[in-house]
């Protein structure tokens, strides 16, 4: 099996300073760095996801096209500089970017899935009807939301749909 790291949302304006900080972001960049210096050792492809709010739709709360709130967290993208970046702008990575190509040109058939909010979009990539032909494992110490309660709670739910592994023992 050919697996990929999907790093999804790890962008400035989820962190202190920015428009939406959420819960425990140092801790888990720590452990996404660690993670794709893990997976770059193995030669596991890492894919950086990047939320950018359609400005067709009106101004949103954040990720604002052309913000530094947008911009992948300077850390992530230092830790995988050359490592390709899928621009969405739904929950699911799949949704109207090129992720599937992305994976297919790299004959991926096992997801990695870590990032932010875990109970939007690293949940819906993870279900995603278009993820069902990929063996899909989310990293739950690589993942973090609003607060520690909510992180727990989606963490359940899609825990009958795909499996939870620490990136240690996934990577």
């Amino acid at each position: 099996m050919k697996k990929a790291l999907l790093v999804i949302d790890l962008q400035n304006d989820y962190f202190p300073g920015g428009k939406f900080p959420l819960w425990n972001t140092e801790a888990v960049l720590d452990k996404i760095e660690q993670a794709i210096k893990e997976a770059r050792a193995k030669g596991i492809p890492v894919i950086h996801i990047q939320h950018v709010a359609n400005p067709a739709m009106g101004i949103a709360p954040f990720f604002n096209m052309g913000t530094d709130g947008a911009r992948i967290h300077a850390r992530v993208l230092a830790a995988a500089p050359d490592a390709p970046v899928v621009v969405k702008e739904h929950a699911d990575s799949f949704v109207g970017t090129n992720l599937e190509e992305t994976l297919s040109g790299l004959s991926v058939d096992e997801l990695l899935v870590c990032g932010m909010m875990t109970q939007n979009c690293v949940t819906h990539t993870a279900i995603s009807k278009s993820a069902e032909k990929y063996k899909v494992c989310i990293l739950p110490d690589c993942c973090t939301t609003v607060d520690e309660m909510l992180h727990s709670i989606a963490l359940h739910a899609v825990s009958t749909r795909v499996s939870l592994i620490p990136a240690e023992n996934a990577i």
